[in-house]
Parts: C-alpha cells; structure tokens; sequence
C-alpha cells in the first residue's frame, strides 16, 4: 500500500514538474529540487539523501566534466583557429548555384564537425558560420534550423564526450568494438534520414527570401573572400580523435588534446610563443565559460532521479551494460536533436526567430522515425 500511494505521488510531481518546464522554468533549479522532494516521497534517511543522492553522484560525475572540458576546448579551438570557417566557406562556394547541394554538403560538413567537437559554445561558434550560410541560399529559418540540429545530433553516437556522460551510468561499458560499428551505422541513419526530409523539402527554399531571412537574424551575406588561408589538410582534424581511439584504443582525454595541438599546429598558432600562449589561454578561458551553465545543469541532472531509469534497468541485471547503452542512447539523441529545453536548442531558437512549435513540428516526427530505426539496430546487434 506504501510502495502504491510513493508511486502515486511520484507520477504527480513529476506532472507537475513537466507543468513547469513547459511554463518555461529553470531545469537547474527544478531538478535540484525534485530530487529533494523524490527523496522524501520515497522516505529515503537523510544521511543516505546527502551522502548518495547529492555528494556521492557529483563527485563520481567528475571525469565526465573533464571529457566535457576538454571536447569543449576542441571544438573552440576548430572555430578560432580557422578550421571550422574554411569547411563552411569550402562549402558556401556551390551554394549560390546549387542551393540543395549546398544544404547538403553544410549537413555533412555539420556531422563530421561533431564527431568529436561539443558543447553549447562549440554549437553556437559553429552555429554562426553555417547558419547564415543556409539562409543565404534560400533556405527558410525554421527548416535550417531543425536540420542543423539533427545534423549535430547524429555524430554524437560517435562523439567520445557525450558516450562518456552516459558511461557515468555504466562504467564497465567500452567505447569500441561492436559499440563503434553500431554507433557508425546509427550515425549514418541519422544523417541519411535527415538528408531525405531535407531534401523532401526542397520546394521550400526561394533565394528571395535570403536577405529578408538574415536581416531578421542579424546577420550578413557569408563572404567567401574572407576564407582563412589554411590548408585543405586540416578538414580531417574533427575525426582525429575518434581514428586515435579506432586504430590506437586511445582515451578521449589524450584523443581530443592531439588533435587540439594538431589543430594549432597546422594553422600556425603555434608560430611564435607568445602567440601560442595567448591563444592557448583565449581559447581555454572561453571553452569553459562556454560550457559553465551546462556543467550545473549536468550536477543538478545527476542528482535527480530522472536517471532512475537507467539505475533500475541496471540494477535488476537483465540487460548487460553493452545493452543498455545503445538502448538508452537512440532516445537521448532524439532529445539531443529535437528537444527545445536543450542548451544549443535553445540558443538556436532564440537566434534564428524560430518558433518552439514549428522546431518541433519539423523535428520529432523524423527524429521518431530515426529512433525507431535505430532501436531495431539495437535489438540486431546487441538483442
């Protein structure tokens, strides 16, 4: 009777907590504050409330905020650097004559980026380059948006930041192996399906609406005159890390750290000392202040028992954690890709004039194709 009214109560507060994500509320605050209130409703002693619900998983969740820090870094560096503005620019050049093209290749070009770049800040610098772009090809501002989003979204089965988040819930899972096969082909699914909405969408795109659409956002004609002088060589440095982990079974921390160094290297930051420095500290400095909101998001998010789900599926021993990763991974892209309480969703909203309901209404059903498609390779490889 106990365990039935503790559930009961559960459901309530967790509607009531929905009631108020949607009323726009602060999620740092309100999971810190449903973790109190679940610990209470599930009578829960509160020296093992302090100690497991708040101290134990912030402290464990640690080396996760070093992955966060150090993918963050990266994908500043990309963008500061140069790298990240001669991609995009590459690719500017075929949109004026072929705009579908163009949207295609900025699709491609926006999931290789993120193989392993992360973060709001690595978003947002990203964002602002390729954004523009679209829309100056003729690409409308809600349909831009939403397949950057999914772009971003389908390289993170890949990206050794966000798996290590979700290995904080499995710690003996292994990023290799049979995971990265599954994890390439899940991406691929991804990226194709959003390619064919895109492309299923093509009568939308009218290059008369391309400086209406950027006036509207603050932004300029992309000139392609102002393509950093790097070379070509440098395109391959967003995959650096996930090669070093295929061939070399790296860790992430070493894997994204080459590939920064390569990154300054080959686009002569590391010229003279006193410029390496002053862009090491540049860039170090913004990386994390990019990503200190996210960081309390992710202390708050732990607390809370939304990660039940993942404890409990754990905990009954049924599923191996080889499993249950990818299992829990499909859904957690989908909100990646569509879920407009997320940080860069957020940003995206705000900066392209989109409006919530019209993200949505582009992104979650082809998300939810994507996920069921993905869940079906889940249960062929792991099942």
């Amino acid at each position: 009777m106990v365990s039935a009214i503790s559930a009961i109560l559960l459901l309530i507060t967790f509607v009531f907590f929905i009631y108020y994500i949607i009323k726009g509320g602060n999620l740092v605050i309100g999971f810190f504050v449903m973790a109190i209130v679940w610990s209470i409703v599930g009578m829960i002693p509160p020296d093992v409330v302090i100690q497991k619900v708040f101290a134990e998983p912030a402290l464990n969740y640690g080396p996760t905020i070093i992955y966060i820090v150090f993918g963050s870094w990266f994908g500043r560096v990309l963008v500061d650097s140069g790298s990240a503005p001669a991609i995009s620019c590459q690719t500017n050049r075929i949109g004026k004559k072929h705009p579908v093209l163009a949207g295609i290749l900025i699709l491609v070009v926006t999931s290789f980026i993120f193989v392993s770049a992360y973060g709001v800040g690595s978003v947002i610098a990203i964002g602002v380059i390729l954004l523009p772009i679209m829309l100056s090809v003729g690409i409308p501002r809600d349909l831009a948006l939403s397949v950057f989003s999914m772009a971003i979204g389908a390289p993170m089965y890949l990206n050794v930041v966000l798996y290590n988040q979700v290995k904080a819930f499995f710690p003996n899972a292994v990023y290799g192996g049979r995971y990265l096969i599954f994890a390439a082909m899940a991406g691929m699914v991804q990226l194709l399906v959003v390619i064919i909405f895109f492309v299923l969408n093509r009568h939308r795109i009218n290059p008369d609406n391309a400086a209406h659409n950027l006036e509207i956002i603050g932004a300029e004609q992309p000139n392609e005159d102002e393509k950093p002088d790097i070379s070509i060589f440098t395109y391959i440095i967003p995959i650096v890390p996930v090669l070093m982990n295929m061939i070399f079974k790296w860790d992430a921390i070493p894997s994204l750290t080459l590939a920064t160094i390569l990154a300054m290297l080959m686009t002569g930051k590391m010229k003279g000392y006193k410029q390496f420095v002053e862009f090491l500290n540049k860039t170090i400095q913004q990386s994390v202040s990019d990503i200190a909101g996210l960081i309390m998001f992710l202390m708050a998010l732990i607390m809370f028992s939304g990660a039940a789900t993942a404890a409990v599926l754990s905990g009954t021993g049924l599923f191996n954690e080889a499993f249950l990763i990818p299992l829990l991974y499909a859904p957690a892209i989908l909100a990646v890709s569509t879920d407009i309480t997320q940080s860069w969703n957020v940003w995206g909203l705000n900066y392209m004039k989109v409006q919530s309901k019209d993200f949505l209404k582009y992104g979650v059903p082809v998300m939810w194709i994507i996920t069921i498609i993905n869940e079906l390779l889940v249960y062929y490889f792991f099942g």
